[in-house]
């Protein structure tokens, strides 16, 4: 577009301006200026009749035409004038209207009083609009003449935002097909990035594939995600859009894919329609530029804009968008760089940069900047309003992805087979650039080799990966291009790749020019063939052509090989470019001297090299290269003095297990040494490290934390670490999910290591048990400290510890301001009422806690009447526990009336706590009324068959109530016959435990006529009841018509063989009793019999417990032979029956025979 001005009108009888000069602008503004003058000079028109005026110069028609064109071009440009015109220019419009006589005195203070700027403008053009066309004419003139930004913005802005999308679209669309991923729920649009507070000290300080292998990948559950359309948005009603958004992500991750995608998004008009301009940049395009002013820099990159200053103006929203940061040659130093905010004055381009973000230049200019992290960490945190990150794929991403890509002959599912077996294959996966790589790779050896020939490493994998780029033209399928068939430049240009890609590692250079592949000796020409365009990845700009490794673990792999080659025969250190360096001569040596650059590396970024260089010491792995790499012959003397090296490395460590040392444990596996690996790994499922962490084992531990899903989710180091031990893990503790550390005997010297661990920003824990330890209120204090920071953390477990009153109340305090927290157990702490007390105020303001045990803590009354104060208000607590707390009847009341206002609390816990039929009126009472309880724990108490009767009356009322146990009190038959009553018409109920309550037949038979109407109760326990064989008869009768109850526990009931073969003949036609506890009764050979019939016939049982029947070894065998038929049964106890050791083996070989599926105790 050459001029920012529209076309002129049929009634403009002047020509248009000369396109893209300065001199046709300043012509044209003359010409419109000299044609406005005339239409206003009163001294070419005639008075006619009072105020109107016929213009000698034209003819009516044309008037007419020209009146309707003036006003529709101030609607046109209504919005415009909206959102440009300030007030100053507003105050010279006014002026210059009053002194044309097109506004009155009077109209002008009716358009100043309007109290918005907006609506000031408004007013203008409705007061013009309504005159005839000397107003409107009068108006379009004063801006069409006006050389100011605003004036410009008003007429051209619409035409230049057209044509800049329309050039966006246009160079965008050429990535469209390499962005794009086809199945919807991984597309761009379908995810969302993660709002985060700053950089983790493991974000800034370790290697992209570290961080990702730490964290595994997943996403932190207090993070608030954001859509691409929100990104530049206000969070709230009252903040302010982000100046400086940064984002995030390693490499491979997709920071430039999100950024293309949102720039064609925009072009499209799909989001953010409120940024008039979006100009990007790669920083990889201005490492090409020394010296360059903002303006200058944007005329460059689009030349279409031939006016920058117009879109880098104030009122223009413009959003500049700075592309791989890590990418950038310069340091970028916002503590000396020198001050600008000229936008056309030239500077460097470290100090334009630096500018920019610092607000110094371009104030009025969003930015958003994309960075690796460890890189973004450079640009000061106050100088960022909003930092995002771009989540990898998580393990179901994968098989998304895979079943979506590589669905053909079933390579999706045998790939995930082999990612699933190989952990460091699929840790690798979480990145999405590299997820192509290695499934791509292993599809390509699949159609070409065995199963077992697919790499085990990533050594193997990436060696694969160049071998499948090597091959020429060759098709997927056929069989492997023979060695000599290779091209003989693969071999000269795979050498100077990576000469180019190991000198580029060590200056942190991950994008080249034509000049750096020139002076590595790479043929332009070979950068297109199939080897050259499969590791090089060419983007061009308006700017510059650079080069980049496909990724940047491409990169390494690289320069692993040409290091690996080189040192054999190197005499100079390899790490110095030149050879004015000190001797080193021998692999040996090259291979020690790697190890030390990596381990003093404070960023990690020699990790993954010195993993690749490790791994090519295997045989496997250096099979695809043969041919492309000058190899040499290797006896496996080096491999076996590298395996000896890094266990050297692994034991001579520091006091604290870095994640330097972490990686020599990935070399080893890259090495395939695993013995060691293999070993932690086994003791640490077992749970067998006690004694046995020594530094190396630490080492290793910290490895699989990384490496495997099932050591992080729940790491259990009961009775394994002492505080040398927890010192020397911390950092690696940082990462795990579910971290046990229960009976270690800590106290509270390690409170406070594991108090910094959960104040870390790194920290991913979210649940933790430190039970049976020796933790006081010291120690409770530091963990206190924590939990106002840490915003991971769920689940809590103290149990078994002394922290006392004073401890609990320190962690009170911060329950009151931590909200992630949901459950905690202070169980058998000590806390006495004055703990309670405390926690009793946590519930008055805590809205997460959703679970709170504080059994055998001796709280009493008084805490209990303080923590039925709290539940009045309180609507988060679900879970209750006041077990053994001796409460009695007066701290019971006052529960019970906390529950006739109080809803939400599902599950109240009171056994053991000398409640008797008084404290049970008051709950019975409450339930009437509370709708919200399912779950109610009464066991060991003293209530009798009031309480009982009490309870019967609320039964028939209550259908919320689900579970109610109220084993060992002292209900009698007359308590449990009001229940059995109850139970008849109650359709809430579905667990009744009435285990030791003096219970005979008479109330057991009301029981199994309740059962025969009752359709909800799935679990009856009455074990300890001597009920006898009548009770059991009842109870089977009933079974022949319930079609609800699953559990049936009657152990130790005096039943003997006519109750079995009752019970057995229940069993012939009930189909949905799925657990029938027989324990402890005299079921004898005749009831074994009879129930091994049953058995089959039945479909439904799947576990039953005949444990000490007097069965003997026939009624064992009965039982043996009948499973034959029976493939339900899941789980069976024949304990105690007298079978004898042989006897057992039999009855054990036939079950396992009869039914592999079922678990026997025998």
């Amino acid at each position: 577009m050459g001029s920012f001005l529209h076309p002129l009108t049929a009634t403009d009888n002047f020509n248009k301006p000369e396109t893209g000069t300065s001199e046709g602008r300043n012509k044209f503004l003359m010409e419109r200026k000299a044609h406005y003058d005339s239409i206003l000079d009163r001294s070419k028109r005639i008075t006619w009749q009072d105020d109107c005026y016929v213009d000698l110069q034209s003819t009516s028609s044309v008037s007419s035409q020209a009146e309707t064109e003036d006003l529709n071009w101030i609607q046109k440009h209504q919005h415009q004038m909206q959102r440009f015109i300030t007030t100053s220019f507003l105050e010279e419009m006014l002026n210059h209207l009053r002194k044309v006589d097109v506004l009155s005195s009077a109209e002008e203070t009716k358009i100043k009083e309007a109290s918005r700027l907006q609506d000031q403008v408004n007013m203008l053009t409705t007061i013009v609009t309504r005159k005839d066309s000397h107003g409107s004419d009068a108006l379009r003139g004063f801006i069409e003449s006006s050389d100011s930004q605003v004036a410009q913005l008003i007429i051209n802005h619409d035409s230049m935002v057209k044509e800049h999308k329309e050039v966006l679209l246009r160079r965008y669309e050429q990535y469209r097909d390499r962005d794009s991923v086809s199945c919807p729920k991984l597309n761009i649009s379908s995810r969302t990035l993660l709002l985060v507070d700053g950089l983790s000290d493991l974000q800034q300080k370790e290697h992209d594939l570290m961080q990702v292998g730490a964290t595994r990948g997943r996403k932190r559950n207090h993070l608030r995600q954001l859509g691409l359309t929100k990104l530049f948005e206000p969070l709230t009603r009252v903040s302010l859009p982000p100046r400086v958004s940064l984002t995030v992500g390693a490499a491979g991750i997709g920071k430039t894919t999100w950024v293309r995608h949102f720039i064609r998004q925009w072009s499209q008009g799909s989001i953010c329609t409120d940024v008039s301009f979006v100009l990007p940049f790669t920083f990889s395009e201005l490492n090409s530029l020394e010296k360059v002013s903002a303006e200058r820099l944007v005329k460059m990159a689009f030349p279409h804009l031939t006016d920058p200053s117009l879109v880098l103006s104030g009122p223009c929203r413009t959003l500049l968008i700075l592309d791989g940061l890590d990418e950038f040659r310069c340091t970028l130093n916002f503590s000396d760089a020198a001050p600008c905010s000229d936008q056309k004055k030239e500077v460097s381009i470290d100090d334009l940069v630096t500018n920019i973000v610092r607000g110094n230049l371009l104030p009025d200019v969003a930015v958003w900047v994309t960075s690796r992290p460890g890189v973004a960490s450079l640009i000061p945190g106050g100088l960022v309003d909003r930092v995002t990150e771009i989540p990898g794929f998580s393990p179901k991403d994968i098989q998304l992805f895979l079943n979506h890509h590589f669905s053909e002959k079933d390579f999706a599912s045998k790939i995930w087979a082999h990612l699933e077996s190989h952990k460091i294959l699929m840790v690798m996966c979480y990145i999405p650039g590299i997820c192509w790589i290695v499934a791509d790779t292993l599809m390509y050896i699949m159609q070409s080799e065995t199963q077992e020939s697919l790499p085990r490493t990533c050594t193997e994998l990436y060696a694969h990966f160049c071998s499948m780029k090597a091959e020429v033209g060759e098709p997927r399928g056929r069989e492997p291009v023979k060695i000599e068939q290779i091209h003989g430049s693969n071999r000269k240009l795979l050498g100077n790749l990576g000469r180019m890609a190991f000198y580029g590692l060590l200056k942190h250079k991950y994008t080249f020019g034509e000049q750096d592949l020139r002076a590595y000796g790479i043929d332009l020409l070979l950068t297109q063939c199939s080897l050259g365009a499969g590791v090089l990845v060419r983007e061009e700009s308006a700017i510059h052509t650079t080069f980049r490794f496909t990724h940047l673990t491409l990169q390494e792999f690289l320069a692993a090989s040409f290091y690996h080659i080189s040192s054999k025969r190197a005499i100079f250190d390899l790490f110095s470019e030149s050879t004015m360096s000190w001797p080193k001569i021998g692999f040996q040596n090259h291979f020690r001297s790697a190890f030390q650059h990596s381990q003093q590396a404070e960023d990690g970024h020699l990790d993954v090299f010195v993993r690749f260089l490790t791994g090519l010491l295997c045989p496997l792995a250096l099979k695809p290269l043969a041919g492309l790499l000058a190899l040499g012959k290797d006896d496996g003397t080096q491999k076996a003095w590298a395996a000896g090296f890094l266990q050297g490395l692994l034991v001579s460590g520091g006091a604290v297990v870095s994640l330097r040392a972490v990686n020599l444990a990935y070399c080893l596996q890259e090495l395939q040494h695993t013995e060691l690996l293999r070993s932690v790994e086994e003791d640490l499922q077992l749970g067998n490290l006690a004694g046995k962490l020594t530094r190396a084992h630490c080492v290793v531990l910290g490895y699989l934390l990384h490496v495997s899903p099932e050591c992080s989710e729940q790491t259990n180091l009961t009775g394994s670490l002492n505080y040398s031990t927890v010192k020397c893990l911390l950092p690696q503790l940082l990462y795990c999910s579910y971290l046990r550390l229960e009976n270690n005997h800590f106290k509270d010297d390690v409170m406070e290591l594991l108090g910094s661990l959960l104040s870390a920003k790194d920290c991913h824990i979210q649940k933790m048990s430190l039970a049976d330890n020796i933790i006081s209120n010291k120690g409770a204090k530091a963990l206190s400290r924590a939990l106002l920071v840490n915003r991971t953390l769920t689940s809590l477990n103290l149990r078994n510890n002394n922290i006392g009153s004073k401890g609990a109340k320190f962690l009170a305090e911060a329950l009151k301001m931590n909200q992630v927290l949901v459950s905690i157990n202070f169980q058998n702490n000590s806390i006495e009422e004055e703990g309670a007390q405390a926690l009793a105020e946590v519930l008055h303001c805590n809205r997460k806690l959703v679970s709170l045990n504080m059994r055998k803590n001796t709280i009493g009354a008084g805490g209990a009447k303080r923590i039925a104060e709290a539940l009045r208000l309180n609507r988060t607590l679900t879970k209750l526990i006041l077990c053994s707390n001796q409460l009695g009847d007066k701290g019971t009341i006052a529960l019970a009336e906390a529950l006739t206002v109080n809803h939400t609390l599902l599950s109240l816990q009171l056994q053991s706590n000398s409640i008797s039929n008084r404290g049970m009126t008051a709950l019975t009472k409450a339930l009437r009324l509370n709708r919200g309880l399912v779950s109610l724990n009464l066991r060991e108490n003293s209530i009798g068959v009031e309480g009982a009767k009490n309870m019967a009356h609320a039964l028939h009322e209550n259908n919320s109530l689900q579970e109610l146990d109220l084993t060992a009190n002292l209900l009698h038959d007359d308590g449990v016959q009001a229940i059995a009553g109850a139970i008849k018409c109650n359709r809430g109920l579905t667990a009744l435990h009435l285990q030791w309550n003096f219970i005979k037949s008479s109330a057991t038979k009301a029981l199994a006529h309740a059962l025969l109407s009752n359709g909800t109760m799935q679990l009856l326990d009455l074990q300890e009841n001597a009920i006898g064989n009548e009770g059991v008869i009842f109870l089977a009768e009933a079974l022949k018509t319930n079609s609800s109850l699953q559990t049936l526990c009657l152990q130790g009931v005096s039943a003997s063989t006519s109750g079995a073969i009752a019970m057995a003949e229940a069993l012939t036609t009930n189909q949905t009793l799925q657990t029938l506890d027989l324990r402890g009764n005299t079921v004898g050979m005749e009831g074994a019999k009879a129930l091994a019939n049953a058995l089959k016939n039945n479909r439904s049982l799947k576990s039953l417990n005949l444990q000490e029947n007097s069965l003997g070894m026939d009624g064992a065998i009965f039982i043996a032979t009948a499973l034959k038929g029976n493939h339900q049964l899941t789980y069976i106890n024949l304990q105690g029956n007298g079978i004898g050791e042989s006897g057992a083996k039999v009855i054990s070989d036939a079950i396992r025979a009869n039914a592999p599926g079922c678990v026997v105790d025998i």
